[in-house]
């Protein structure tokens, strides 16, 4: 299909539809209610990082250590401190959010390995959490 564009795009607005749908993804979130300040929370799945990350370079640049207490969160600004509870039996831990994901619907956020040791849940790999915002970066103005 090369050469060929969406039915009522011309070759020459085919950038403004593109951009259309851009805008449309960007904005789906929009409506719903996410930590962005200390205190607030937000409930739901946590998982953790395989060790095959273990390593890597993640989305802020830094590399992924599964011995720190380090976090991914779809939205919460890199370096922002959140605590995480297991909802099963009450243990929680603090980490600081340096990655992107977790990618998988119902999931929250994915903790370091060292991190879900600290939860208890490696072996089950997923648990029920609640994850509070304790502080988030100040940006440059």
């Amino acid at each position: 299909m090369r050469g060929r564009t969406p039915a009522g795009c011309s070759a020459l607005n085919m950038r403004g539809c593109l951009a259309c749908v851009i805008a449309v993804v960007l904005l789906a979130g929009c409506g719903r209610s996410r930590p962005a300040e200390p205190g607030a929370a937000e409930t739901g799945i946590a998982s953790y990082y395989a060790h095959k990350f273990h390593g890597r370079t993640t989305a802020s640049g830094e590399v992924y250590d599964e011995t720190r207490m380090t976090a991914a969160h779809k939205e919460l600004p890199f370096g922002t401190r959140i605590r995480v509870t297991n909802l099963e039996n009450g243990r929680e831990a603090e980490f600081r959010v340096t990655d992107r994901g977790p990618f998988v619907k119902g999931r929250i956020v994915d903790v370091s390995y060292q991190g879900a040791k600290e939860l208890d849940f490696v072996r089950e790999g997923i648990v029920r959490v609640r994850l509070e915002v304790l502080s988030v970066p100040r940006t440059g103005s």
